[in-house]
This record gives structure tokens, sequence and C-alpha cells, in this order.
């Protein structure tokens, strides 16, 4: 077999877009994959920073893989490996991997390299144990569109209970940090404990989206007063309650991180501060809604309107039906296509269906070697504006592990 693997011939793709789903499709589905003309006509050509440091953690939870590069990063070839996770004895701290984020990535927020972490973990051979630190690891959410940690422990891991992984899952945020301004670090650290393993994922049916009953929610500071969080809460609860009166919303202040001098024995400097909140709506059949808004990094925007940005945002997401949100859902749709050979449905909202992220995950999942997805109005409600996803699982499951 291992012969078979080494003369497979690679699947094609070009270009920057959607490299991290393809790089997960193939570590899954165990296919080499070559990607070329990667920001080939840019006046900053190949890879980014962020990109190559997240080839460098496939390469940490995967054992037996092969990158490679061309000279100019506009080309990559990749050989996925076998998902090991925190194996004892591969991480450099006994069953931990210590994975740094440098300064560069810090335009991209932690959950960048989390989610697609969750979604290898429940597939690994052992356990996942992986701590994310660096002067680029953002905990918070950022302005280019990702959402923050807390965001990723309320409103992500807890859809795995739908597929049968809810055992021993825990995400900690050890130092809170915010999206630092040019010149300055971040340097928060985040803790991934996964330690549910499955054979193969439950089929998922999830089509009633059901009725909003709670909204819960963190604010959350870093080295700016705590009365910021109160006029977050108070703006944000001012237009929620109105709907949900169950609306809890925790706060959180926290000192920034320090990081270490460039200078041998020179004082630790302070990472970036700032504020920050993340709301995620429950509704009656157990689907979650999450909204995520954080201070800019040039600051100038007071904090109630980081309150109301956030509780309108969430009235937005909630608009858009369907049992699963924009964030979660590629999560949800792959996790169904690695599952059993069976049909699994999820009631989906037009606009989510529609991203452009979405499209690219269903034509990318049949490259793979998946069967096309099914789509069919959800029971002729129009109004509502939802559609029935339907995914024919692939069976691949997790190779590394032979009973459930």
């Amino acid at each position: 077999m291992a012969v078979d693997e080494a003369l497979q011939q690679p699947l094609n793709f070009t270009g920057h877009r959607h490299l991290v789903s393809r790089l997960l499709l193939a570590t899954l589905t165990g296919r080499p994959i070559r990607i070329s003309q990667i920001r080939s006509s840019s006046t900053n050509p190949g890879l980014t920073r962020s990109e190559t440091n997240f080839v460098r953690l496939l390469d940490a939870v995967t054992n037996g893989g092969q990158v490679q590069f061309s000279m100019t990063g506009t080309t990559l070839v990749y050989r996925p490996g076998l998902i090991t996770g925190s194996a004892e004895g591969l991480g450099a701290h006994g069953g931990v991997i210590r994975h740094e984020i440098p300064r560069e990535c810090s335009r991209r927020g932690v959950s960048w390299w989390l989610i697609p972490l969750c979604i290898l973990a429940p597939f690994a051979k052992d356990k996942v144990n992986v701590i994310l630190h660096g002067e680029g690891c953002v905990t918070s959410s950022t302005p280019s569109g990702d959402v923050s940690a807390d965001t990723v422990r309320t409103a992500i891991l807890p859809l795995y209970k739908s597929f049968g992984i809810e055992r021993n899952i825990e995400l900690r945020i050890l130092r809170r940090s915010c999206t630092p301004g040019m010149g300055k670090s971040a340097g928060g650290e985040v803790q991934l404990v996964f330690n549910h393993q499955v054979r193969l994922p439950k089929t998922l049916h999830l089509l009633n989206p059901g009725r909003v009953k709670k909204i819960r929610g963190v604010a959350y500071c870093v080295e700016v007063p705590k009365s910021n969080n109160e006029r977050m809460i108070f703006e944000a609860r001012g237009i929620l309650n109105k709907f949900v009166p169950d609306t809890y919303i925790f706060s959180d202040a926290s000192p920034a991180p320090l990081i270490p001098s460039t200078q041998k024995n020179g004082p630790k400097v302070k990472g970036a501060v700032g504020f920050g909140l993340s709301l995620v709506a429950e509704s009656s059949t157990g689907c979650l809604y999450s909204a995520d808004v954080c201070s800019p990094p040039e600051g100038g925007v007071p904090a109630d309107e980081i309150g109301k940005q956030c509780a309108y945002q969430l009235l937005e997401k909630i608009s858009q039906g369907g049992a699963v949100e924009s964030i979660a859902a590629p999560t949800v749709l792959m996790l169904m296509a690695m599952g059993s050979e069976d049909v699994g449905r999820v009631a989906l909202g037009k606009d989510v269906l529609a991203s452009e992220e979405i499209i690219s995950l269903a034509r990318d999942s049949k490259v793979f070697g998946g069967s096309g997805w099914g789509f069919r109005e959800n029971g002729g409600d129009e109004e509502r504006g939802e559609i029935v996803v339907s995914v024919v699982g692939r069976g691949v499951g997790n190779v590394g592990r032979k009973v459930a």
C-alpha cells in the first residue's frame, strides 16, 4: 500500500484561495495534492507566513507526510501522513505540542489554526493536546474576519456532540490578546485538549432550527479598564433583551501578556491591548448562532459601539436561518463528508449556502472522491429561505483507530 501511495498522482489545484480546506481534505483522505500559481501575479508572490506556519502545524500532528515548496513559494506539493495527534514522545513536552505563531502572523486570529485542528483531532491515532502561543497569537476576533477563541469554544466545539464526539474536549484561553498595531506583538496563548477519537463520525440529521431560547456571551478586556466590559454588556443587553429575556454575558478582565524583549536581558514588553464581545444564541433544538466584534488595533471605537455592533450582528446571523451558521458550516459539512456511508442532512440558510467557501468545499469534496451534494427546499417553506443539503459520507473515518 505504501508503494501505491508513493505512485499516486497528486490532485492539481491553482491559487491561494481555500488552501487550508484543501490541505485538510488531503490529510483526511490521504490524497496527495499539488497547488500551483499561489499569488503568482502578486507583488509578494507565494505562500504567506501564516500559511507556511499552518503547514508546520499539520506536520506536527501527522507522521510520515512530505511537503515540497518551489523556490518562489508559488507551488506546494503535499503528501499527507497519518494523523497521529500528540502521541507520547512526538511532542517536545511529553505528549503536548507547543506550536509558536510568529509576529508576522498576527493579522490572523488563533481560530484560523484552531478550527482546522479541531476537524483533524477526532481522526487522530491518539489524543490531541496542542498549545498555540507566540507573538502572533491573537485570541480575540480580527479585522480580517477570524472569530475569537471564545466563539470556537462556545459555538463550534459543542457541535461535535451531534457527531457522537463529546468526551474530554476542552479549549483553554491561558493568556488573552487582541490584534496588535504595526510593530507590536500579541502574545496570547491557548490550549486545545481533544481526547475523544472516533472510528467514524455519526450520521447527522439537523433539519429544524427551532426558536432561540437563550443568549450567552463573554465580554473581555485586555489591559484596559473593566468599565469597558460593563458598557459593552449594557448596550448588547439593551438590544437583545427585547427578543430573548434569558441573556447573560460574563465579564473577563485580564492584564496584557508580557513578551520577552529582543535585546539580551532587556525588559519584557507588554502585548497589544483592547476589548471585545463574543455572543452565542442557542435555539430550542440546540442550534447555535454566534457574533464576534473586537476593538480595532488603531483604537477610536468606544465600547458602547462594540456592544451594539455585536448584538446587531447576532440578530443578522439568526435572521439568515438554517440549523448551522456560516462560521460553523464548513466544519459540519466536512465531518458529514467524512462520516459513515449514509446520507446525512442539514438545513442551511440560502445566504450561508451561497458563500464562496461552501461552494468551493462542495466542488473540492467531489474532486477528492466524494459524491455530489443534494439540495432541496426545507419543507417547501420558501419564506424561511432554507435549503436541505444532503451529503453522503465517504466512510473514510479514522485509519489509525480500529475500534469506535
